[in-house]
C-alpha cells in the first residue's frame, strides 16, 4: 500500500484584512472591490518560500525520525534562488543527511500535485519522500492579485509503512493555456482577460481532469466524500461544482477567505485540512490547475486517527494570528518600496560560504553536541565539555536543538540595532534539556515577551545580501503561542 503517510502545514503569524489594501489602492483600481473582502496570510519579513516549506516539514514530522527520509521534493514558483536548489536547504535545515535525493518542480502552479505525484512513484519502489509546497507571491501595487495571494505551506509525507491516506490512481493532462506567465526577469506575472481564464481555463481544464480520472477508475462523484478543487475563482467553482454533479457539502473550503491564493501549495493545504477532519474510509479527489491539471484519488485508512491529534496543521496555524495593519509595513516585508535603512542597517556581516559549508549542519540544522559523559548539551559543537563539574575530552555526540522547547530567560528590546520590523528583539533562551543560546526573537511584539515564556525554533531569514545574489538562513525563537 502506498500513499500519505504523515502531514503538516504552516501559514505565516501575520494576517492582512483586505480593505487595509484596497483603502490605500482603490482610488487606482476601483474594479479591485470585489476582491476586498476577508483575509490573507502575509509572511513576515525574514520568511520566504524555503522558510516556510521547512516550517511545514517540520509539522509534518511531528514524533517521526528524519533518518527514515529518502528524498526531499519542494514545489513553489517564488524559489528565492534560480541557480542554488532551494530543496536541498530545506533538507539540510531538517538535517536529513547527505545520502538523500532533492528536487525542485516549478514553473506552473499545479507543480505542487505534480511533485506528489513523483513522490508517490518513488514510494511504490519502498522510499520514503517528503514534498513540500509553498508559496510566497507578490501581487503588483493595484492588482487583484495583491488582494488575493496569500502565503503559506503544506508538506505530505508518503511511503508505504503507516499509510493515513492510501494513493488509488491519478488522471492528469497538460495544455499550453496562457493565462498567467512571468519570465525569469520579471518579479510580477502578467494576466489574460479574466473571464477568458474562468471559462477556457479553470472551467474546462479542471473538468477534463475530474471527468477523466471518473471514467479511469469507474467511479461517481457521489462516492467522495471531500472534493478538493484549487481554483480562486468563486464563479469557475461553482460552475465545475454544477458540470461535475457534486453536492456543495462534498467541496473543501479553499482557504481563500482566511489565508489567500497559495498557488503551488494551495491544492496540498486543501488537502491537508481535509485529512485533519477525514475518517476512515473516506474517499478524497484532489483536482489541481497550472497549463493543465492532476486528478488525484485518495482513501482515507485507520491510520489517519494516529496522526490527527499531534500537530497544528491548518487548524492549529489558524488560531495563531496578528493583524497586519499598516499598508507601509506591509510594501516593506515584500521589498516593494525603498526604505532608508541608516549605516546600521547597510553593514551585514555575512557567513562566509566556506564557514557555511564546513560548519553547515551546525548553522542550517542548529546541530550542537552532547557529552556522553554526563548529557550536557551544548551549543556550537564543543570538544571539551562545558560542564564545570565534567571537563571531558573528545566525549560528544552530535545534539539537534531545532526541535526543542526554550524558555526565555532575559530579552532586550533594541531600537538602535536595525530591524526591518522594529525594535529588535533579543535574549538567552535556556533548553528544557539544557543548553543556552543567544537568539533573535520574531513573529511576536515587545509588549507580548516576558521572561519565562516557553519558545520553539523556526528556520528564518538572517540577512539579504544582494550585491552577492545571497540569502543568509539561521535559526530564531518564537513564543508558544
Amino acid at each position: 500500500m502506498t500513499g500519505i503517510t504523515s502531514y503538516g502545514a504552516y501559514i505565516p503569524w501575520y494576517r492582512m484584512n483586505r480593505k487595509v489594501i484596497f483603502d490605500q489602492m482603490g482610488w487606482f483600481n476601483p474594479a479591485t472591490a470585489g476582491a476586498a473582502r476577508g483575509e490573507k496570510a502575509v509572511a513576515n519579513y525574514d520568511e520566504d518560500t524555503i522558510t516556510m516549506a521547512v516550517s511545514g516539514a517540520i509539522d509534518c514530522l511531528t514524533g517521526r525520525s528524519r533518518d527514515s527520509i529518502d528524498a526531499l521534493y519542494l514545489a513553489s514558483t517564488s524559489l528565492p534562488f534560480a541557480e542554488r536548489q532551494n530543496a536541498v536547504i530545506v533538507s539540510e535545515a531538517l538535517d536529513c543527511g547527505p545520502g538523500i535525493r532533492t528536487a525542485d518542480f516549478s514553473g506552473s502552479l499545479k507543480s505542487g500535485t505534480t511533485a506528489l505525484l513523483s513522490g508517490l512513484d518513488m514510494a511504490k519502489d519502498g522510499g520514503s519522500v517528503m514534498v513540500c509546497a509553498g508559496e510566497n507571491r507578490v501581487g503588483k501595487p493595484g492588482s487583484s492579485q495583491e488582494h488575493t495571494f496569500g502565503d503559506g505551506a503544506a508538506s505530505l509525507l508518503v511511503g508505504n509503512e503507516g499509510v493515513i491516506a492510501e494513493f488509488k490512481g491519478a488522471y492528469s493532462v497538460s495544455h499550453d493555456f496562457i493565462d498567467y506567465r512571468r519570465t525569469t526577469q520579471e518579479r510580477f506575472s502578467h494576466g489574460w482577460e479574466e473571464r477568458w481564464i474562468r471559462d477556457e481555463g479553470y472551467s474546462k481544464i479542471i473538468k477534463e481532469a475530474a471527468l477523466g480520472l471518473i471514467r479511469k477508475y469507474d467511479l461517481k462523484m457521489s462516492d467522495f466524500a471531500k472534493v478538493i478543487i484549487a481554483c480562486p475563482v468563486a464563479a469557475a467553482v461553482k460552475g465545475l461544482v454544477k458540470d461535475l454533479g457534486a453536492e456543495p457539502e462534498q467541496i473543501q473550503d479553499s482557504l481563500l477567505a482566511n489565508v489567500g491564493d497559495t498557488g503551488t501549495a494551495m491544492p496540498l493545504m486543501m488537502l491537508v485540512a481535509a485529512l485533519e477532519n477525514a475518517k476512515p474510509g473516506d474517499k478524497i479527489l484532489v483536482l489541481s490547475y497550472g497549463n493543465g491539471s492532476d486528478a488525484l484519488f485518495f482513501e482515507v485508512t485507520d491510520e489517519i486517527e494516529k496522526v490527527q491529534k499531534d500537530r497544528k496543521g491548518i487548524e492549529g496555524h489558524l488560531a495563531e494570528r496578528s493583524d497586519l495593519t499598516i499598508y507601509g509595513k506591509y510594501l516593506v516585508f515584500r521589498n516593494l518600496i525603498p526604505l532608508e535603512v541608516g549605516i546600521r542597517g547597510e553593514e551585514i556581516s555575512p557567513t562566509a560560504m566556506s564557514v557555511l559549508h564546513r560548519e553547515g549542519r551546525g548553522i542550517s540544522a542548529l546541530v550542537g553536541s552532547r557529552c556522553k559523559v554526563c548529557g550536557t548539551p551544548q551549543y556550537p559543537r564543543q570538544r571539551i565539555c562545558v560542564n564545570p563539574e565534567c571537563k571531558a575530552v573528545d566525549e560528544m555526540e552530535d545534539y539537534s536543538f531545532s526541535d526543542k522547547t526554550g524558555t526565555l530567560t532575559s530579552y532586550t528590546g533594541d531600537n538602535l540595532s536595525f530591524s526591518w520590523d522594529p525594535p529588535q528583539i533579543y535574549g538567552l533562551i535556556d533548553f528544557e534539556e539544557g543548553g543556552r543560546l543567544f537568539l533573535d526573537l520574531t513573529d511576536c511584539s515587545l509588549d507580548s515577551v516576558k521572561v519565562g515564556i516557553p519558545v520553539s525554533m523556526s528556520f528564518r531569514k538572517k540577512y539579504s545580501d544582494p550585491q552577492r545574489g545571497y540569502y543568509g538562513y539561521f535559526w530564531k525563537a518564537v513564543p508558544v503561542k
